[in-house]
Formats: structure tokens, C-alpha cells, sequence
């Protein structure tokens, strides 16, 4: 594919106008607006930056978001349907990792949220923050003790507006409200509906000794099991696009959204300046570009965001040159350092009807919850696919650790984590109810990469998240296993649990690791890809204020800046990121505002 210059030119006016969400980049010219900041990707961290930058009347801004919206879409508005939006569908990147030797060879499918919110909309809601040691080694790696915990905690109650569940029963002793926000943007909740399994997990926490309670894993200490906070209001997912793009901040003037604006490259305007985008609108041949003289900011998610930059020439030189992409800025580092969560679920028989099987093989059971849910936003469909999850180290003096370092960032952060589910996940099997207990490697060794398939901007690279591929973190997903059996064996689900399904406590460690190779999947927090470190460091992509290293007016800001993927699910990293990056671009510019040139051009 060729990428012509530019032969026509359309200067965009001076006024601006009142906000709005536009399908068409015709009607973004009409409109005649002028932007100082230009957002790539309407996604978890991107809505952060758009929202708090807009907050300042004198500052413009613009969302380039390659999907819709999705507002509308029932799977993704019903917590409990989250599984119905991936893969296979209109709001998913539908990516493809490489072949992956830890699962046997497989190339597993790789989620990505696609549309307005990210995959926010698309995710299963959890919100867990990590381990203070997380952030605390951010900041050590960086050099920047702004990345710390106690100095994100305030973004951390910014971002959170936490809030009864749906059936706003009494909370006291499922959370800590000394360690929450209640005043922010993005509304987090405990259970609105319990099941049959709750009580159950809680007095296995009193029973065995290795599980032991936690009032609040968000609090920065982890270990421990506790009840699940979700990004959910009133038994409605709450995304970054219906919470930091609620109605009452795209009332802005000076907040724009252009939707099915898929972003090809960046380009240097005068050497050592990146401020201009390049980008198509729903497969047309016409490619737009639009440059604003404060910042780029690129919020395109771990895998768009390596893949922007490697087809703008920034990346390894000589590998770039290979394929026929022009180097332009050799940062070795773009889309190396992937890394990401793997999974293996356990599930158990058990002697119960009171199961997710229960609607799923009843139509007419379906139909009532949907309407229930419809009516009066309560019923089980209000939440997501578990209420209670734990976080647990291996023992410090496993046999592995004559091998390897830990690979977690302290002695208080997890190895692996404990997902407990009120059913089988995924589709169940023509008879039986079940209990599933998923287990999750939290804080890998393996490190992957995202690199060019080709030069062609608007194909898919290559995603090699490389799972399993530490024998570490094979021991540590063997150990969670063996972890959840033990747990299936506390007093409290003697009467519950049958048999387990897969492995039992008769496995071997051989029997096992098969098992985990042929079952496990991706969780889709995949990080790191652009990574921070030190100003003036020969190896990342981002100095700690998260502009990228030897460049101007270019920034990044999402969850590819991380340079350890916190033990915890992403979401609350990705806000976080956002919110404490929104005041880094805020200080680092004066009031003025500043003028845009939109141009069009063919391929």
C-alpha cells in the first residue's frame, strides 16, 4: 500500500463549537473546530485524558476512535452477558496470537475491546488496584517517586466514585471505606445479588488457615480472599465511556469524539516533533491527516499503540528498514516487554441446581431474569461472573526459587490468584452444575512482544504474548491448581462439591501441566509494550512523564507504559495511568491555545 503525500489541503477554522460525538470526518470539518490535543483511542485511559483535559475551557480536544459506539449493545450494558461480547463480534479487535508453545502450540484468540470505553466495555469488570509493591516498583524502575503508591493513591480516589450494590444491602465487613473514593468518575460496587457459593467461600476462610480473610485487597495489601469490587452502577456496567464521557462532560465545547477514525501512523512535523495523525474512516480509501501543535497522545491499548508506532518508523531501525518501513526514531524497546495474565479453570461437579447452568439450559428461566433485570435492575444478571476472588504467594522456599528470582515486586504480592465462579464457564455441559475456580499467574516472568506482520498499517501485527514460557510461571500455575483443590476440600463444601472435573488431588505434576497446556487462555492484560524508564535511559520507549523518549509533542498513555504488569486485572491501572498522566500534560502546558491543519489525502 502507498501513502501519497497530500493533495488537498483544508484548514480548519478558528470557532469553536458545541461538543459532539460525529460518525463522519466531513462533518468534523463542517464543524470548523481546532484542537490542542489530539487523543488516538477512546478507550479506558484515552476517556481519562479527554475528560480531565477538557475540564480547562481553554483547551481543546479531540477522541480518534476506531470503533462505534456501543450504547446500545446488551451484552455489553448486562454484567453478567460480558461473556457474549467476544470474540467473533463487531466489538472486538479480533486479534490472533502467534503460535504459543506453553499451550501446546496453540494460537488462542486474543480479546481486545473495540468502540468507544475500550475494553472497559468489553471487560468482566473487576476492579482490583494490586499490591502497594506494584506501583513502589513503577516508581524504583522509573526513578520517579510520583509512580508510588502513596503518591497514586490520591488518582486512585479521583478515578472512583464508589457506591452501593444494585439491592444496596448493608456492605459493613465486605469493604474498607477508609481506603475508596466516593467523590470520582467511574463507579465501583460490591455484589448486588449473592449466590449460594458466598457464604460458603468466606467460612473456608475461617476454616483453613492458608486462606486466610481480606477486608479489602484494594487497600495495597492483596493477600487474602475477599469479596470482588466491580465497575458496576445500579446492575449496569460502568465503562470509561459511560462514566469520564457521562452526558454532562460531552456537553463540553471544547470536547470533540470521532468515531471510525482508525489511526495508521503518526508523523514528525519538524525534526524530532511528533504532532500529526494519520488515519482512515471505515475502510476508505481517503487517509486524513490532522496535526495539532501541543500533543499527540496515544492511548491505542498495549497492542494498537506498539503497532502505531513501529508503522510511523519509530521502533528498531534496522528491523523497521527490513520491511520496507522508513526509520524515522530508533527506540528499540516499542512492543518488546509484553506482558500478560494466563488462566486455567478447575471446575467441580457439585449438589446444587443453584447454578449459572440453571438459566443456561432454561429458556423460560432466561427470559425472567432478562425481564427482572429490565424492570428493576436486580436478579443475578447485575453482576459479573464471580463475587469473591484471593491472592496468594507460593511458599518463599519452593524448589523453583534454586532457579529463578520472584518475580513479584514484594513479599506481600501475589503469584497467583483464586477466581471463584457460581458455574462453568464457557459452554456447559449437557448435564451437571458446577463450581469453577480459576487460577492466574499475576506476576509473570515470561515476556513476550508485538511486532509487523508486514508494512501495511491497517493489518493486524504479530502478538506473542510467549505464555508460559518460564518454567516459573508454569510451577506457579501447577501450585494455584493444587491450591484450589485444597481449598475444594475445606469442611464448608463438603456437602456441595462432588468431584473435581480435569485434575484431582491424585494428579500428577505431569498430569497437571498437561492439563494447564491444553486449557489455559489469556485473561487480555496485556502490558508493558511501551515501556517507561528512566530519563535519559537507553532501553523503554517513555521517559516516567510518559513522553516518548527523544521526541516532542508525543506521548503515550495507556497500560503499554507499565513496565511490571501490576498482580491484579488492568482496569484500575489503566484509570490510574490516566488520571495521574492528565495532570503531567496539564503542568507541562500554559493556557494558550493553539491552531490545527486538517488535511486529506489518497492511498
Amino acid at each position: 500500500m502507498a501513502w501519497f503525500q497530500s493533495i488537498l489541503i483544508l484548514t480548519v477554522g478558528t470557532t469553536l463549537c458545541s461538543s459532539a460525538i460525529l460518525e463522519n470526518v466531513a462533518d468534523l470539518n463542517r464543524l470548523q473546530l481546532k484542537f490542542d490535543f489530539i487523543v488516538v483511542g477512546g478507550g479506558t485511559a484515552g476517556n481519562v485524558v479527554a475528560n480531565r483535559l477538557s475540564e480547562n475551557p481553554n483547551h481543546s480536544v479531540l477522541v480518534l476512535e476506531a470503533g462505534g459506539i456501543n450504547a446500545d449493545d446488551l451484552n455489553i450494558i448486562v454484567p453478567f452477558f460480558a461473556p457474549r461480547v467476544m470474540p467473533h463480534t463487531p466489538r472486538d479487535w479480533n486479534y490472533t496470537t502467534t503460535s504459543q508453545n506453553g499451550f501446546d502450540g496453540r494460537s488462542v484468540t486474543y480479546n481486545s475491546g473495540f468502540g468507544l470505553g475500550g475494553s472497559s466495555s468489553v471487560n468482566y469488570m473487576a476492579y482490583t488496584r494490586g499490591s502497594r509493591e506494584d506501583y513502589d516498583r513503577w516508581a524504583e524502575v522509573t526513578g520517579d517517586d510520583g509512580w508510588s503508591w502513596d503518591n497514586l493513591v490520591h488518582y486512585m480516589e479521583k478515578n472512583e466514585r464508589f457506591s452501593p450494590p444494585s439491592d444496596h444491602h448493608d456492605t459493613t465487613g465486605q469493604f474498607n471505606p477508609d481506603v475508596h473514593g466516593f467523590d470520582g468518575i467511574n463507579t465501583v460496587s460490591l455484589e448486588g445479588f449473592p449466590t449460594a457459593i458466598g457464604s460458603r467461600i468466606i467460612a473456608t476462610t475461617e476454616q483453613l488457615e492458608e486462606y486466610p480473610f481480606n477486608l479489602d485487597m484494594n487497600s495495597g495489601d492483596q493477600l487474602g480472599i475477599g469479596w470482588l469490587q466491580a465497575t458496576i452502577k445500579d446492575g449496569v456496567r460502568s465503562s470509561s465511556a459511560t462514566s469520564y464521557l457521562a452526558p454532562e462532560y460531552l456537553s463540553r465545547p471544547n470536547l470533540h469524539i470521532l468515531l471510525h477514525a482508525r489511526v495508521a501512523r503518526v508523523l514528525e512535523t519538524t525534526p524530532g516533533a511528533f504532532r500529526s495523525v494519520e488515519f482512515v474512516q471505515d475502510g476508505s480509501k481517503k487517509l486524513f491527516t490532522l496535526t495539532a501543535e501541543k500533543e499527540v497522545i496515544l492511548s491505542a491499548g498495549s497492542i494498537g499503540t506498539p503497532n502505531i508506532l513501529l508503522h510511523s518508523g519509530i521502533g528498531n531501525s534496522s528491523t523497521l528498514a527490513s520491511l520496507g518501513i522508513q526509520p524515522v526514531h530508533n527506540l528499540p524497546s516499542v512492543g518488546q516487554n509484553l506482558s500478560d495474565h494466563a488462566l486455567a479453570g478447575l471446575p467441580f461437579l457439585v449438589n446444587s441446581t443453584d447454578t449459572f447452568e440453571a438459566a443456561g439450559r432454561n429458556a423460560t428461566l432466561a427470559t425472567e431474569q432478562l425481564d427482572r433485570w429490565s424492570t428493576t435492575r436486580t436478579g443475578p444478571l447485575v453482576d459479573t461472573l464471580t463475587s469473591h476472588i484471593g491472592w496468594f504467594r507460593i511458599p518463599d522456599n519452593s524448589s523453583i526459587f534454586e532457579k529463578f528470582p520472584d518475580p513479584a515486586a514484594g513479599s506481600n504480592t501475589a503469584h497467583y490468584e483464586l477466581i471463584f465462579s457460581n458455574g462453568f464457564l464457557g459452554p456447559p455441559p449437557p448435564t451437571g452444575n458446577f463450581l469453577t475456580i480459576t487460577t492466574g499467574v499475576v506476576s509473570p516472568a515470561s515476556r513476550g512482544s508485538v511486532t509487523l506482520a508486514s508494512n501495511d498499517p491497517l493489518s493486524h501485527p504479530l502478538i506473542n504474548p510467549n505464555y508460559l514460557d518460564s518454567e516459573l510461571d508454569l510451577f506457579v500455575m501447577r501450585e494455584g491448581l493444587k491450591s484450589a483443590l485444597r481449598f475444594a476440600a475445606a469442611p464448608a463444601w463438603h456437602d456441595y462439591i462432588i468431584s473435581p472435573v480435569g485434575v484431582d488431588g491424585t494428579s500428577t505434576d505431569a498430569e497437571i501441566d498437561a492439563y494447564i497446556r491444553e486449557n489455559a487462555t489469556p485473561i487480555f492484560h496485556v502490558s508493558g509494550t511501551a515501556s517507561m524508564s528512566p530519563k535519559g535511559a537507553a532501553w523503554g520507549v517513555v521517559d516516567p512523564d510518559l513522553s516518548v523518549k527523544g521526541l516532542t509533542g508525543l506521548r503515550i498513555v495507556d497500560l503499554s507504559v507499565a513496565p511490571f504488569i501490576p498482580a491484579a486485572h488492568t482496569q484500575a491501572a489503566a484509570y490510574i495511568i490516566g488520571e495521574r498522566a492528565s495532570d503531567l500534560i496539564k503542568e507541562d502546558w500554559s493556557q494558550q491555545r493553539v491552531s490545527s491543519i486538517f488535511n486529506v489525502q489518497e492511498y
